[in-house]
């Protein structure tokens, strides 16, 4: 097997990133096996730092769990509204989960008794935490690549979550992950469409040296990273 890739092989990984979304709306309908046995597989592979792979998926598959799972996140909706000030009643328009529509419901968490001395995590503890998304962000190129819809839920109390789902002392659930079929992908970040937030030019965020200084990428290489990365 070569270990160089084609013009065309290429061009798919930078199309698969720009056309990553941020999924709320599902079809009906179960995931197969052998694909979920795919992302899980792909997920797994994401680099961490020291080896430690401090990812563990919990499927839920049991309709009370994910009814209360539900429940967590909508309280958790509410509160948000209420911390968002003015903004609270247009927050409370967007959808901002697919947990009782997805086909497959999986929560994302954190091992319990991870080593605080593995490689950068003396200084950096938080590099475990990173190590996570890497898994997520595998898992949501692959979902992509499947023709499925993948959403990243954020908003629950990660304690409650844990206590819901017998995690172990030191675990903590990090991400609620909602797959399943769609009917289409969105054409643009699904915030921006509903005129949440609008993407960050990509010069302002490379510099050169310093924090602030230069234009360090020129303007070509928008096109090539991808102008829809955010979620």
């Amino acid at each position: 097997m070569s270990d160089k890739f084609s013009p065309q092989e290429i061009d798919t990984v930078y199309r698969l990133i720009a056309q990553r979304r941020d999924i709320r709306h599902f079809l009906p309908g179960a995931i197969d096996e052998n694909v979920l046995l795919r992302l899980f597989t792909a997920a797994h592979q994401a680099p961490s730092v020291g080896l430690m792979q401090p990812w563990r998926f919990i499927r839920i598959l049991n309709a009370d769990v994910r009814h209360a799972i539900f429940n967590i996140v909508d309280e958790e909706r509410s509160n948000t509204a209420l911390e968002l000030g003015e903004r609270g009643s247009e927050f409370l328009r967007l959808k901002v989960e697919g947990i009782r529509e997805c086909g497959e419901l999986i929560v994302v968490t954190l091992m319990d008794g991870r080593d605080p001395y593995v490689f950068g995590r003396r200084t950096l503890p938080e590099m475990d935490i990173a190590s996570v998304a890497c898994a997520i962000q595998n898992m949501w190129l692959a979902s992509r690549a499947e023709g499925l819809g993948m959403g990243w839920v954020s908003l629950f109390d990660p304690e409650r979550l844990a206590r819901l789902l017998s995690i172990p002392p030191g675990g903590k659930p990090i991400a609620i992950i909602c797959l399943g079929h769609v009917e289409q992908f969105y054409p643009k970040p699904m915030l921006e469409l509903e005129g949440w937030e609008r993407q960050r030019n990509l010069n302002d965020l490379v510099f050169v040296d310093h924090w602030g200084s230069g234009e360090a990428v020129a303007s070509s290489s928008h096109q090539k990273l991808g102008e829809d990365t955010p979620l």
